[in-house]
């Protein structure tokens, strides 16, 4: 009887700190999902505005347009991949982190970098290419793992 007892509050314990661990991911989630909106917002307002006003940007084939556009994708490709780990943290919390979800979350994650990069600079910087790759070969590789 004394063994059982000891089960059942192990069993207790061991629920209470799943259900803990759990909380914890959705918040560290949520956290990640307001902290990649702040910085595309505040960012672009407080930093990138503010930067792209000066006259000494350096000059890309010619003139500052490709600086400028490098340079805001670059910003908000950080949003996205923060966006990507608080996709992973919810997986986690989830309990549905397989590798086939993990690859499928970091291929659309991927995805997203590249098509920003290729809209933000009008093809012109070649990492969307790259990115795409990336995003591509992650989405195949989760679509075929079991």
């Amino acid at each position: 009887m004394n063994q059982r007892k000891r089960f059942e509050a192990e069993a207790f314990l061991n629920s209470n700190v799943r259900s803990q661990l759990t909380i914890a991911l959705y918040v560290a989630a949520s956290l990640a999902t307001a902290l990649g909106l702040f910085h595309s917002v505040l960012g672009e307002r407080y930093i990138l505005m503010r930067l792209f006003r000066r006259e000494n940007l350096p000059k890309l084939f010619g003139g500052t347009e490709l600086t400028v556009r490098t340079l805001r994708f670059a910003w908000h490709l950080t949003t996205i991949a923060v966006w990507g780990f608080a996709a992973l943290l919810v997986l986690l919390a989830r309990g549905s982190a397989s590798a086939a979800n993990v690859a499928a979350a970091i291929g659309v994650t991927f995805l997203a970098c590249g098509v920003l990069a290729l809209v933000l600079s009008k093809a012109r910087h070649l990492a969307w290419v790259v990115l795409l790759a990336i995003g591509c070969i992650a989405l195949y590789a989760g679509a075929t793992l079991p």
